[in-house]
């Protein structure tokens, strides 16, 4: 069964409880394994504040236990603005706005009237929550808590409320975490890291954090669900609570009734209630030690772009599930193109680990250490096949589009409703190609079998039902072996993405 998840538009990430201050001040690569470095946080296997299962209904002796590890966060950021003052006489100014004196005024009043005005800074403060990790004073929270902040204040938990400042040592934008660090007179308390995939639907948990700035809120709930994919980043995966989370709670740990963190407490539905969404810790813990000693996460890559396998798509390949991960493009010389992985191959393993829908698969590569050699299970053409493959990495790039220019409109094809014209090289730059391979979509009749299936007037043909379209001779070729068909499997280029649409042809 697919995983449903929610749009982007619908979720507020809780951590910045933002508060702007009116108050104006003057004036190739080296990677060490994670199997091979030793953690510096405490597992939840009875050290650090971990403590024995207890009665689920005995709250009371976890929130004694566990607040002294949660830490409240304030952030600082100062805004810095110049105001910009406009000609102090709009009656002498031209037709087109400009100053009619032009030079001779700045020669007379001086060409620094701008610049002469004194710059304004203004303090935008925001409140979060972490935990401590470590006693030396490690502390997790969430990358959108301390962003672009120009100071960070942690205050304790403990009767002193102590406040520290604390510093990055590292932060990813992807997974969302931050790893921060303060230096205090004495060892603190430290939250015990516990195993988020044993996690049970149902389960008992407790949330500790700073909403609204009342630092020290314990809020009760269960897991509601696991495995959630909301639309946040490419690395989705969210464990589903209502235990009560507030603007402020971000960063903040999620515990069990062990007294483990499981998840770290990101984002709520808008408008929503009893629905927030924490990342599961054994994620977090995936990538900690790169944050401790590199200050950034470098993630498995193998090259290739993915879409779901939906159960049309499944029966245009034959095949009677649609669990795996569909591949819809293969970047040339990457790691999956050595291995041979090929276009329309489905991957429904990747190091022993079942790939049981798309979204596992970016999760699954990334938390692989790259140059480590994995086993890869596809079907093809209705057969597995297993390969090796090398993992890389890859920087983070850009992807761009260009919509064309309008071309003249073709009629559309009746059967499955689309105009097609030969890919040129200037069509092809406008739309921002290297190649000339294929066939550009020119127009598609509203609610024609294209348009019902997301096909677009400016996409590009690449290939119908595994039959490569270069030209439009491969195009026409291609649509006469359709006449008898049901459905048609086209693979798709859209801007910088290459992806499968199954069009009816027909109602059975």
């Amino acid at each position: 069964m697919k995983k449903t998840g929610f749009g982007i538009k619908t979720l507020i990430v809780v951590a910045a409880l933002s508060v702007v201050i009116g108050v104006l001040i003057t004036a190739r690569f080296d990677i060490t394994p994670q199997t091979v470095a030793q953690n510096f946080w405490k597992d939840g296997s009875g050290n650090g504040i971990g403590m024995p299962v207890i009665k689920t209904d005995n709250f009371v002796e976890l929130a004694k236990k566990l607040s002294p590890a949660v830490v409240n966060i304030s952030t600082s950021q100062i805004i810095k603005e110049r105001p910009i003052f406009p000609f102090p006489f709009p009656e002498f100014k031209g037709p087109s706005g400009d100053d009619q004196f032009g030079d001779e005024f700045d020669k007379f009043f001086g060409n620094n009237r701008e610049n002469e005005q004194p710059q304004r800074k203004f303090k935008r403060q925001s409140l979060g929550s972490g935990f401590i990790i470590n006693k030396d004073g490690y502390i997790l929270t969430n990358q959108h808590v301390i962003d672009n902040a120009s100071e960070i204040i942690v205050t304790l938990s403990d009767q002193h409320k102590k406040d520290y400042k604390a510093k990055v040592v590292g932060q990813d934008q992807k997974l969302d975490i931050a790893l921060i660090k303060i230096n205090a007179e004495t060892d603190l308390p430290v939250a015990a890291l516990g195993n988020s995939d044993e996690l049970q639907i149902g389960e008992w948990v407790i949330a500790i954090g700073n909403p609204f700035g009342l630092g020290g809120t314990v809020t009760a709930g269960i897991i509601s669900q696991k495995g959630r994919f909301i639309g946040a980043g490419p690395y989705d995966n969210f464990i589903q609570t209502d235990a009560s989370i507030n603007p402020g709670n971000s960063g903040g740990p999620l515990f069990n009734m062990k007294g483990e963190v499981i998840a770290l407490n990101t984002a709520i539905i808008a408008g929503g209630q009893g629905i927030g969404f924490a990342i599961p810790v054994n994620m977090v813990k995936d990538v900690l030690i790169q944050l401790k000693e590199r200050g950034k996460v470098t993630r498995g890559w193998i090259g290739v772009s993915i879409q779901d396998l939906t159960p049309e798509l499944a029966k245009s390949f034959d095949i009677k599930e649609s669990n795996g991960a569909l591949v819809s493009s293969v970047t040339s010389g990457d790691p999956a193109d050595l291995a041979g992985i090929k276009t329309g191959d489905i991957i429904i393993s990747f190091d022993d680990k079942l790939i049981t829908e798309m979204n596992d698969l970016p999760r699954i590569v990334a938390s692989t250490v790259p140059g480590r050699s994995v086993e890869v299970k596809i079907l093809r053409d209705g057969k597995e096949k297993t390969l090796s493959l090398r993992v890389g990495t890859k920087a983070d790039d850009e992807a761009g589009s260009a919509e064309p220019r309008d071309e003249k409109v073709q009629k559309p094809d009746k059967k499955i409703g689309i105009s097609v014209a030969p890919l040129t090289p200037e069509i092809a730059g406008r739309l921002g190609v290297a190649d000339t391979e294929g066939v550009y979509i020119s127009a598609v009749a509203q609610e024609s079998p294209a348009w019902t299936a997301d096909i677009r007037r400016g996409d590009i043909i690449k290939e119908i039902n595994r039959t490569p379209i270069k030209n439009m001779k491969d195009y026409n070729k291609a649509i006469l072996l359709l006449d008898k068909s049901e459905t048609a499997r086209f693979l798709i280029k859209r801007g910088g993405g290459v992806f499968y649409r199954v069009v009816k042809l027909k109602e059975k």
